[in-house]
């Protein structure tokens, strides 16, 4: 899992010694190494760099590819609307919308509740 992540090379840095975004490879590949059917990211894109980031979309896709599920909870909407399939909105901790990220950027609620209503 290592080489999936393309930290292979970090194999014998001690976790703590690898920088933030290097750390954060490696625990997406301490959970891919149990093969999980399902994994859940709990805003995995926190405190990462645009170029890290645009990294970890493209590890998210190639693990959705190998068939395991991905629920990512995430505020980076441009990191959600370009990996999930399927997206659920969640405002003041209640469901707010859910679909595709076409229909989630088109609904009217959820342009309210995040961009401001202009009534």
């Amino acid at each position: 899992w290592l080489e999936f992540t393309g930290i292979t090379d970090l194999a014998e840095v001690e976790a703590g010694n690898l920088p933030f975004g290097k750390g954060r490879l490696l625990e997406i590949a301490r959970a891919l190494a149990v093969e999980p059917r399902i994994i859940l990211m709990d805003e995995p894109a926190a405190g990462l760099n645009s170029q890290e980031t645009q990294g970890l979309a493209r590890l998210i896709k190639k693990i959705r590819d190998l068939g395991i599920t991905v629920v990512l909870v995430e505020h980076d909407m441009e990191l959600v609307m370009d990996i999930c399939d399927r997206i659920v909105v969640l405002n003041l901790g209640r469901k707010l919308a859910e679909g595709t990220p076409r229909e989630i950027q088109e609904n009217p609620e959820v342009i309210a509740a995040y961009l401001g209503d202009d009534d």
